[in-house]
């Protein structure tokens, strides 16, 4: 049986440093989905369901990160567009780091 160490050091909500007898590496990411690149440049992504422990990794191919860039372009649109929708549903995948967004009051016509 082997011997492993590994220590995930916490930069800021979703980004991490993590240390390992293998080497340093950065992961950027939360519940369902995080990007791993480690010292050598290797970049990896792991897709999950929270709460199950089933998930999938793959290395990180250029489709795949144009693929997240295009959803995340997607999903800034959608947050100009309706802000307390989206909001609702990133407090729902994170709401650690999404605070439940607060409607603003409209003022009276009159």
């Amino acid at each position: 049986m082997g011997v492993r160490f590994q220590k995930r050091i916490r930069i800021f909500p979703g980004v991490y440093i993590n240390l390992s007898k293998s080497g340093v590496s950065a992961s950027v990411g939360g519940k369902g989905a995080t990007v791993n690149v480690n010292a050598t440049g290797k970049r990896m992504v792991t897709f999950g369901i929270p709460g199950t422990g089933l998930s999938y990794r793959a290395p990180l191919s250029n489709a795949i990160l144009l693929a997240l860039i295009v959803v995340a372009i997607l999903a800034a649109l959608a947050y100009v567009l309706f802000p307390m929708q989206v909001g609702a549903i990133l407090h729902w995948w994170q709401p650690q780091w999404f605070p439940m967004p607060v409607p603003t009051p409209t003022p009276a016509a009159g």
